[in-house]
């Protein structure tokens, strides 16, 4: 009888094992035997339409491969992007997107990634501490900027006054001043207006408004992206001044059109979202599978002017 009741035991303990190893979906972000991956996403501000534009690249793909991607918005707030991305990595992520509100102050979220041991792959604009991301993507941001200059240069042989709205926290605007800086160098252009715009268009029409007042004979505004140069395109309308040309960076469909319209929104140096967002992806699908891969994937910027914009259309992005 003794035996017969060990032999039972052992039986219903084997049939419990069965039933915890088989039953349910399987842990570790597994689904139907496919591992599932799950990504981060953080960007400076989901209001500029370049960085949705990017997020929606990203986010058909990896649907479409069955992964997951969670997205947060910072809203230009460092800290919140900070206490963010601590908020992704108690969530598991397998890999983070990571566009920096500061290029410096997200030092502390590089190194919280770090110890999760959570790959980072930096895209648009550099981190500061480049040591502390896994890989990067993003446009040649110093000729962005630099063929604006150039343009500038052309339509404008003989320099004068400019005004230039930057953000200087922000290490894509920043090459791309640099860039235009550079193209714009002994050439006669006296910069007698400067100022952050946030990379924001109402920030941008509140300084342009500023600037119309205390320098009226500017002839040129140079911003540090499209919402920035499309604020300044406003406070000009508004105040009928005409005559300022306008240039920006990104090519986005709404700085596209102000150009198809031959007014005064001169050119913009144009980048792709798409691509830094698909580049980007197969650069976080590359590290996750063990796979050789770039540090760094450069995507080519170029010029979109009045003179060329009607072949890259005014609907969407290039």
């Amino acid at each position: 009888m003794r035996k017969v009741l060990v032999i039972g035991l052992i039986l219903t303990l084997c049939t419990g094992m069965v039933f915890a190893a088989g039953g349910g979906q399987q842990s570790g972000g597994q689904q139907g035997g496919k591992r599932q991956y799950v990504f981060g996403y953080t960007c400076m501000q989901l209001s500029n339409p370049f960085f949705t534009y990017i997020e929606q690249a990203m986010r058909a793909e990896i649907e479409k491969n069955g992964d997951r991607l969670i997205t947060v918005d910072p809203a230009m707030d460092v800290a919140k992007q900070i206490n963010q991305i601590e908020d992704l990595i108690s969530q598991k992520i397998d890999v983070l997107f990571l566009n920096p509100v500061d290029w410096e102050g997200i030092r502390p979220a590089l190194l919280a990634l770090q110890r999760a041991n959570i790959p980072v792959v930096n895209f648009d604009a550099e981190v500061k501490d480049m040591d502390l991301v896994t890989a990067y993507a993003g446009s040649d941001n110093f000729n962005a900027g630099k063929v604006c200059g150039e343009d500038m240069v052309r339509r404008f042989p003989n320099g004068g006054p400019i005004a230039v709205l930057d953000s200087p926290t922000m290490n894509s605007v920043r090459d791309r001043i640099d860039g235009f800086m550079a193209a714009i160098q002994g050439h006669n252009f006296n910069i007698v207006f400067q100022r952050d715009a946030l990379g924001d268009l109402p920030t941008s029409l509140r300084h342009t408004e500023d600037l119309l007042q205390s320098h009226p004979e500017v002839l040129a505004i140079m911003g540090g992206n499209d919402p920035t140069a499309l604020g300044a395109l406003a406070a000009c309308k508004t105040a009928n001044r005409t005559n300022i040309a306008i240039y920006g960076v990104d090519g986005s469909p709404e700085a596209k059109a102000a150009m198809a319209e031959g007014g005064q929104f001169y050119g913009s140096g144009a980048q792709s979202p798409k691509s830094i967002g698909l580049e980007s992806l197969k650069l976080g699908y590359q590290i996750l599978r063990g796979e050789s891969y770039s540090k760094r994937v450069p995507v080519p910027t170029f010029m979109i002017n009045q003179a060329n914009v009607a072949q890259y259309g005014t609907s969407g992005w290039q």
